[in-house]
C-alpha cells in the first residue's frame, strides 16, 4: 500500500504542474494567411479524398467488368465539395469564436486621414 504523505506530494506537484501549463503562453490569434491556408487545405482535401475515393470505385467495379465510368467519380466528388464547404464552414466558425476570445484586434491609425 502506497503512503499516503508520498501520495499528497504527488498530488500538489500535479497541481503545480496543472497550474504552470494553463498560465503558459497563450496561442496568438490566426494570421489571414493561416486562415486562407487553413480554408484551401480543408477545400481542396475534401474534394481530392472525395475525387479519389470515386475513381477508386469505378476502377473497382470495371475491374470486374460493371462500367460505371464516371458515375461514381462525380457523384463522390460533388459530395467532396460539400463536405469541403462543410469543413470550411465550421472551421469560420472555430476561427470566429477564436478571434473573439482574443478580442478586438488593435486599431491601425491611418495616415491619410490626419
Amino acid at each position: 500500500m502506497p503512503d499516503p504523505r508520498n501520495l499528497r506530494d504527488l498530488g500538489k506537484r500535479l497541481d503545480e504542474a496543472q497550474a504552470k501549463h494553463a498560465t503558459g503562453k497563450k496561442r496568438p490569434p490566426p494570421t489571414q494567411m493561416g486562415i486562407a491556408t487553413r480554408f484551401a487545405t480543408e477545400l481542396v482535401a475534401a474534394l481530392l479524398v472525395g475525387g479519389a475515393l470515386g475513381w477508386g470505385i469505378d476502377w473497382l467495379f470495371g475491374h470486374f467488368g460493371v462500367h460505371t465510368k464516371p458515375v461514381f467519380l462525380i457523384v463522390l466528388f460533388v459530395l467532396g465539395a460539400a463536405a469541403g464547404i462543410r469543413n470550411v464552414m465550421r472551421a469560420a466558425g472555430e476561427i470566429n469564436a477564436e478571434m473573439a476570445a482574443h478580442g478586438p484586434a488593435p486599431s491601425v491609425r491611418d495616415d491619410e486621414e490626419n
